[in-house]
């Protein structure tokens, strides 16, 4: 089917206004000229033709066509203002040097992808970003300084100026000096379409459960699709094995803690046996994808990398005064771009300072501080601990932590201040970083906050931030 402005889908209708519910805020203007973007390879036929947008809510805007008087939801990232940068595929504005190079090595890219991007530390300067490949490092992304002229117009090196951004990357289609050619612009996958507010307690009918993703204590996960064309994960709980209003608990809390790095909730259906239902992510829990063909083929940049994603989402949780209580690998969900997300509040409570684990409930003793193994105290803290021994995880692929040790022996070998070996593989800095997390004193341990600040600018300290001017 053809794809217009208003972004059709495979098998379903377009996104309509009447779809949506819910208050939304008001743009400042109305935009006459707005072309439709084809980042994601939609057609761009209405390019020129004019749109008015009117209420924005997340990554989607209300978008009238001026020609027909169509309405419909797009993506935000799909219109730009006519005869400015944001209509160029390579262009991405506000995007930072770490997301850049996540979204350039992203499966769909390949050598010679590119993209430009404002600069982060100078106004009106510009970066560009290339994927390439060498020998020793494999696939890596460079980064040129853009540099403006006085007099208006931009230049990588002094030898040859360019009266506009557009000029300067045909030019460097060629290559010229740099790493790679620019192929091809950088691709990135379009956001699933808007859940409406008022679509949060959704009838059964409303869902076709397709794929057993997996099963835990309390039921099943699926991959299944909602209305027959926006495909979800869907969590269900076995009759009688847990209370129904903990399980929506549950729900309540991802409804309420809402971030990027986060797994987000879509609906449930409330009716026995209740369904919670979320984003589908497609390379499944990272314990598992750590251990298949693509994961084993990570380098170690891209393991730090998704561990500075985790504790992102953490240091979230951190902000919202919230814990998790059951951090792990098993527990991090991983999408079709590489990007990690945290999933599984089924033991996550909000705290005003800390949590006593009721009596009976179970928790994974190898990812346990000691303290809530020994006197049932949870705190923000405790995660640290944790984290710690998910980073052992992601960087031996997917090993069990305390290989060959029962959980007795864990508990008897903490309690004489034992703490796992550095893993092979695992850079000293990184295991001063674990050992950190895995202090006796909770409050020793470092905030998830500084930990993301460490693990985002890992290698900053030891490799350039651009590439030297290209040669003659």
């Amino acid at each position: 089917r053809t794809r217009t402005a208003f972004r059709y889908y495979p098998g379903s209708a377009v996104v309509s206004e009447g779809t949506r519910s819910g208050q939304s805020r008001e743009l400042p203007n109305v935009i006459k000229e707005a072309a439709v973007r084809s980042r994601w390879g939609i057609e761009d036929h209405a390019r020129g033709s004019g749109w008015e947008l009117g209420t924005e809510d997340g990554d989607w805007w209300l978008a009238k066509s001026l020609t027909t008087g169509k309405k419909g939801y797009v993506p935000s990232n799909f219109v730009a203002q006519m005869d400015t940068l944001e209509v160029e595929k390579w262009f991405f504005k506000a995007l930072s040097r770490k997301d850049a190079e996540r979204l350039l090595m992203a499966p769909g890219n390949k050598v010679g992808s590119f993209l430009v991007r404002e600069s982060e530390t100078n106004k009106d300067a510009f970066s560009l970003s290339v994927r390439d490949s060498t020998s020793a490092q494999g696939d890596i992304i460079k980064h040129y300084r853009i540099r403006s002229l006085d007099g208006g117009g931009y230049y990588i090196s002094p030898r040859i100026t360019f009266s506009s951004l557009h000029q300067l990357v045909q030019h460097y289609n060629k290559g010229d000096g740099l790493c790679q050619r620019l192929t091809s612009p950088c691709t990135s996958l379009v956001p699933q379409r808007p859940w409406a507010r008022d679509e949060w307690e959704i009838p059964r009918e409303s869902l076709k459960l397709v794929k057993k993703l997996g099963a835990g204590q309390f039921g099943e996960v699926w991959m299944g699709y909602y209305k027959s064309s926006v495909k979800v994960a869907v969590k269900t709980l076995k009759e009688g094995s847990m209370p129904p209003d903990a399980f929506l608990a549950e729900a309540n809390l991802m409804k309420m803690l809402q971030h990027d790095k986060l797994v987000r909730l879509h609906a449930v259906v409330t009716k026995q046996p209740i369904y919670i239902v979320t984003e589908y992510m497609a390379n499944g829990c990272l314990l598992d994808f750590l251990k298949t063909d693509d994961g084993i083929q990570l380098n170690l940049p891209k393991l730090i990398d998704m561990s500075a994603q985790v504790s992102e989402g953490m240091a979230y949780i951190e902000r919202m005064n919230s814990i998790h209580r059951d951090l792990r690998a098993a527990n991090i969900l991983v999408s079709e771009t590489l990007c990690c997300k945290i999933a599984d509040f089924g033991l996550a409570r909000i705290i005003e300072n800390e949590y006593l684990a009721q009596e009976g409930a179970k928790f994974p003793i190898k990812w346990t501080a000691p303290e809530a193994i020994n006197f049932g105290v949870f705190t923000i803290k405790s995660d640290v601990w944790s984290f710690g021994i998910l980073l052992t995880e992601i960087i031996t692929y997917g090993r069990t932590p305390y290989p060959g040790m029962t959980n007795p022996e864990v508990i008897r070998n903490l309690e004489r201040g034992y703490r796992m070996p550095c893993p092979d593989g695992c850079p000293a800095e990184l295991y001063s970083i674990i050992l950190r997390c895995w202090r006796s004193k909770p409050e020793d341990r470092p905030t998830f906050e500084y930990l993301l600040s460490i693990l985002e600018d890992f290698y900053t300290a030891t490799e350039k931030q651009y590439e030297p001017e290209p040669l003659l």
